[in-house]
C-alpha cells in the first residue's frame, strides 16, 4: 500500500534592477519562501553565483534536507532495533559540479555522522544501521547522486 503526502511551498520575488547594469545581469537573487504556518525563509543564490552570502541558498537547503532526513531515518532504525542513541552530530559535504554552459549538478554527498549510544555491545549494529537509514531516507531516495556515509560510533 502506498500513501501520498502533499507538501507545498510558495516563492515571492520582486525585481529590483540596477540601472547601471543591463537588466539580465542586475536581478537580485534574494527571495522569500513561505510554507504555511512556518517562518519565512530568506533565500538567495550561493555566494559563488553572486548571491547574498548571509542567506540560505538552494544548495545549503538540499544538503540540510539530506542530513536531517538521514538522521531521522537513523533514529527510527535504531529505535526499531533497541539501540538507545544519546547524541548525533554530522558535518556533511556536497560536491556541486558546474559546466561551462552554466548548468550543474550535485555529484555526491558525504555524510559524517558521529553517534553516541548507551550500549557498547551495539556499536557494530549501530554503524550498520546507517545503510538501513539510507534505504529509508525519503530525500536520499529522491536523489540521482550517491549519498555516502562515513559514520563513527562510540559509547557514553
Amino acid at each position: 500500500m502506498t500513501f501520498k503526502h502533499l507538501f507545498k511551498a510558495a516563492i515571492n520575488w520582486t525585481s529590483n534592477p540596477n540601472p547601471i547594469r543591463p537588466i539580465s545581469k542586475s536581478y537580485s537573487k534574494s527571495h522569500k519562501i513561505s510554507i504555511e504556518g512556518k517562518p519565512i525563509l530568506d533565500v538567495s543564490a550561493a555566494k559563488a553565483f553572486k548571491g547574498d552570502p548571509d542567506l540560505y541558498n538552494p544548495e545549503d537547503l538540499l544538503l540540510s534536507s539530506l542530513v536531517s532526513c538521514h538522521m531521522m531515518s537513523y533514529l527510527y532504525a535504531c529505535s526499531q532495533n533497541g539501540i538507545e542513541v544519546l547524541e548525533y552530530t554530522d558535518n556533511a559535504e556536497a560536491v556541486l559540479e558546474v559546466s561551462a554552459d552554466g548548468s550543474g549538478r550535485f555529484t555526491e554527498v558525504r555524510l559524517y555522522p558521529k553517534v553516541k549510544i548507551a550500549n557498547p555491545d551495539k556499536i557494530q549494529e549501530a554503524l550498520e544501521l546507517h545503510k538501513k537509514a539510507n534505504q529509508l531516507c525519503f530525500i536520499a531516495n529522491s536523489c540521482n547522486f550517491p549519498v555516502l556515509h562515513n559514520a563513527t560510533c562510540e559509547t557514553a
